[in-house]
């Protein structure tokens, strides 16, 4: 039988072949990488946008999330097992006709600190306020608050300069007091020289054993101001002349027993005063919470913000795409009259505007994750790093591409090759 001689196809009939086929995306891609080679400078200048944009929405959220880090830990160095318990209202009714408020007592605590475990710490609080004599005539009004010695582990207070009185000096109602940091520099010109020194109160002399301060800076916010000192809570009894308690302090083991110890200690109190009183029970659980929940918004507006950039990255990478279709016309005409698709022709240039767009967010996320990692690692800070702000940026990469390359791949695919032939 005799054989036909096959002749070798050749490169032409090969791409002819391959042209009236449908093309791979291997192919694709090949094109899309063969054309940014062609005009390198172009496309690089095009593709700073995405750099720049990619790399500010990382930035943006690392330092959003350092923010919330911070403000979170100044919150939790007050005392993030804290619970503050606070007499809102309500009065008692003497058999004189005349009405008292229902204020917490030394029972109260001690019945709490019985029935409820976990406590590792508590202290109650008087308050009472008065001009304090500080020598040479001189007399300065000052907020004095009646604690335990515990009141320094309930409220995390830092003691900068002497020490902070004892059980035994509580025990025996010695008359000493720990002055806060701004008002011993304000008397005293340092925390240091104003250990030692004797201030009288009710004509009464007290001897400053020790300067403190908050561990975090409330701002007059908290019970305690800039004109505070502190005395043994049996010491400050004597010069109120009572035993109510406006508030009450303490502390948990650790932080997941506070919220379902807090709900126990108000249970308590209000079943050992009447039904009409109002107390409360504040904790930072809720604050924390809150805090946390703004922080993640204000994060969210401004990466939103450094999203903008993005977009106008992706108007650059329209127009530049646009100019590649014109410039392009006559390989449009000759890839459409050998059998190329419109579906083809347009998932080339989308290919080439996701890779443009898609390639400035891979240089612009290792540049938004090597500032603050360089940074953690030469600094003391602790700087988080979210991976996540990097998915978000490659994915918003991947979408400003197909949006913005989108009317350029369709103004490509719509082309007539009889018109782009004789296109010059």
């Amino acid at each position: 039988m005799p054989t036909t001689n096959l002749s070798k196809p050749t490169s032409f009939d090969r791409t002819l072949a391959s042209a009236r086929s449908t093309m791979m995306f291997s192919e694709v891609v090949r094109l899309a990488v063969d054309s940014f080679r062609a005009s390198k400078t172009r496309f690089l200048l095009t593709m700073l946008g995405m750099v720049i944009g990619s790399a500010s929405i990382i930035l943006v959220a690392t330092l959003g999330s350092t923010g919330k880090q911070y403000a979170l830990d100044q919150l939790t160095s007050m005392g993030p097992n804290k619970i503050e318990l606070q007499y809102g209202g309500g009065t008692v009714s003497g058999p004189d006709n005349t009405t008292t408020p229902d204020y917490m007592t030394l029972d109260d605590l001690n019945t709490v600190v019985d029935q409820v475990p976990g406590i590792v710490a508590s202290s109650p609080m008087l308050e009472f306020h008065d001009n304090v004599s500080v020598g040479g005539g001189i007399t300065k009004q000052t907020t004095l608050l009646g604690v335990s010695p515990q009141y320094r582990i309930v409220r995390n207070l830092v003691v900068v300069s002497g020490r902070f009185f004892d059980d035994q000096d509580e025990m025996a109602h010695e008359k000493v007091a720990v002055m806060v940091q701004p008002l011993a520099e304000e008397l005293y010109g340092s925390a240091r020289a104003a250990v030692g020194k004797t201030i009288s109160i009710k004509g009464i002399p007290f001897a400053i054993i020790g300067v403190f301060r908050e561990a975090f800076n409330t701002y007059d916010l908290s019970e305690i101001s800039s004109h505070t000192m502190l005395v043994p809570y049996p010491v400050l009894r004597y010069f109120t002349g009572t035993n109510s308690l406006k508030e009450i302090f303490f502390t948990m083991r650790n932080a997941s027993m506070v919220v379902p110890a807090s709900n126990r200690i108000l249970a308590i109190i209000r079943s050992r005063h009447y039904a009409g009183s109002v107390y409360s029970a504040q904790t930072l659980t809720d604050l924390l919470t809150t805090m946390a929940k703004i922080a993640d918004m204000l994060t969210i507006v401004l990466t939103l913000g450094a999203g903008i950039t993005l977009i106008v990255s992706g108007v650059g990478i329209m127009n530049s795409m646009l100019a590649n279709v014109q410039s392009r016309i006559k390989e449009i005409g000759i890839r459409k009259a050998l059998g190329a698709t419109s579906r083809e022709i347009r998932l080339q240039f989308l290919t080439e505007a996701v890779f443009l767009s898609l390639s400035g967010g891979i240089i612009g996320t290792i540049l938004g994750l090597a500032i603050p990692l360089t940074l953690g690692l030469l600094s003391p800070f602790k700087i988080p790093v979210s991976p996540w702000s990097a998915v978000a940026a490659l994915s918003t990469s991947v979408l400003v591409g197909v949006l913005f390359g989108t009317l350029p791949a369709n103004r490509a695919a719509r082309l007539d090759p009889v018109q782009t032939l004789k296109y010059e």
